[in-house]
């Protein structure tokens, strides 16, 4: 199976994702922590149309820029 790794603004809408790393510096990486964007956390695309992107994670919707969500590397899982 070939892995499929991508910036999590680019992950279709319905996908489940496992961020594999965060590409940005430390206060962009700690905030997407409190968040609970963490490495190894699975999330689903709820929405990545042109405006903001909407997950969920562990249960909770939310909602990041997609400056931002470009810096998450995910491995799309389905």
């Amino acid at each position: 199976m070939i892995s499929r790794r991508v910036p999590l603004a680019s992950a279709p809408p319905g996908c489940r994702c496992r961020v594999v790393n965060i590409a940005g510096g430390l206060g962009i990486t700690q905030r997407l922590y409190e968040m609970g964007l963490t490495p190894g956390s699975v999330v689903e695309v709820e929405s990545s149309g042109g405006g903001p992107v909407v997950v969920k994670v562990r249960g909770v919707s939310i909602v990041i820029g997609r400056g931002m969500a470009s810096k998450i590397i995910v491995e799309i899982l389905d």
